[in-house]
């Protein structure tokens, strides 16, 4: 069996970590090509130390240098590369099969187009390149041939729900709709994060400790904040219209605070397919590697009968207004998808810094979405334009509250 060369972009952060555990249990199987990161040195030496890569990129220049040089005292043969333009420069190389997109926000846009232009396997983990220019990247894959997966737990249940017709044609992008093929809707469900049951009004004294407490997930400090502010689920939204070609119409969200079932697909017939699970990122990851086929991800069995009962009910977008927020900006389209994530990123980084409220997050973004002018043009140059006018005008708003 040839080994699946693999790229991972964000190899120190949590969807890196897990893929490497996923690998380490099938070691014949795939060959780490490249790791990348931002400044987290002490890891990545470990990794390096670990895996051998051949490349190893440092955005942060400084760090690069100084991984570089502790590589060479411990005599591992590892190329350190550094800055954020070598990260698209890794994805492309002839020895990389598949390149796990694990980099969290718009950092990752650019590294994770220049893999689908390359017509690699691309594990899609970080939500915003899809968010941002979800169609862009759809049709760069159908004309390089790259094959996309989802690793979000929620859109990888609803790939595994859809039958093998449309699970071929969105892994390898062609035209097709839904309902040609009798689905009726889906059902993207969510835990509804920490502040489920917390009264809005209580929300003003939420602090970041507080935040990051998923009451499910092992995740990161933005992706926690988002999943506490339900924008998470508002991002997917946006996410699961581009991977599945189908309109926010067409997709219901759920809370379901167990986070047992993943999410659904209903189908003409009456009939509900859920994907259910262990609330852990490694089965989507094994999934996504191999797929078709099914390896071990090091995940403990779902016990159905130590399970309490599921529950299951509709969002309060009065109390989460992100979900609005978000199905707005996917009815509407154009850049306005990218102007709402600039926005929540500079909220989310300014409210873990200290500078905002946690109500004061999802007040941010849709005041940055009535001040900055959208266009229909998903382009990157218009996309990365709006995105900078967004983060500028987000950023003077937070030294006003």
């Amino acid at each position: 069996m040839k080994q699946q060369g693999v790229c991972i972009l964000g190899s120190t952060v949590t969807i890196g970590i897990n893929t490497l555990d996923v690998i380490r249990r099938h070691p014949e199987r795939f060959k780490i090509i490249a790791l990348t990161a931002n400044r987290q040195l002490e890891r990545m030496l470990q990794q390096c130390e670990e895996w051998s890569p051949e490349y190893a990129v440092m955005s942060d220049e400084a760090a690069a240098t100084e991984l570089s040089s502790q590589l060479q005292q411990k005599g591992i043969s590892t190329r350190v590369l550094a800055g954020m333009a070598e990260l698209s420069e890794v994805v492309q190389l002839e020895a990389v099969d598949t390149v796990m997109a694990g980099i969290v926000g718009a950092v990752g846009l650019l590294p994770t187009l220049a893999a689908v232009k390359a017509g690699k396997r691309v594990l899609i983990a970080n939500k915003e390149p899809l968010v941002m220019m979800g169609q862009v990247f759809i049709e760069e894959a159908k004309k390089s041939g790259a094959v996309l997966l989802p690793i979000d737990s929620e859109h990888n249940a609803i790939f595994q729900c859809l039958p093998a017709a449309v699970q071929n044609a969105t892994a390898t992008p062609a035209d097709h709709t839904l309902a040609e093929f009798g689905v009726r809707r889906i059902l993207l469900t969510g835990s509804g994060g920490p502040f489920l049951n917390m009264d809005r009004d209580e929300f003003s004294a939420v602090t970041p400790e507080q935040a990051c407490a998923h009451p499910n997930w092992v995740m990161g400090k933005k992706i926690s904040v988002d999943s506490a502010t339900m924008m998470n689920k508002g991002l997917e939204l946006i996410e699961a219209c581009a991977l599945f070609s189908t309109t926010p119409d067409m997709i219901d969200i759920v809370v379901h605070p167990q986070s047992v079932i993943h999410s659904m697909v209903e189908y003409d017939d009456g009939s509900i397919l859920a994907q259910l699970g262990n609330p852990d990122m490694r089965t989507p990851i094994a999934h996504a590697l191999v797929w078709p086929e099914r390896i071990d991800a090091g995940v403990e069995r779902l016990d159905l009968m130590k399970m309490a009962a599921l529950e299951f009910t509709s969002p309060d977008v009065l109390k989460f207004p992100s979900l609005r927020l978000a199905r707005q900006a996917a009815e509407t389209g154009g850049t306005l998808p990218a102007i709402l994530n600039a926005a929540n990123e500079v909220g989310v980084q300014s409210f873990l810094d200290g500078d905002l409220r946690f109500d004061q997050i999802i007040q941010l973004v849709e005041e940055t979405m009535l001040a900055v002018e959208f266009e229909a043009d998903q382009g990157l140059e218009c996309v990365l334009a709006a995105d900078s006018r967004a983060r500028d005008f987000a950023h003077i708003r937070v030294n006003q509250f």
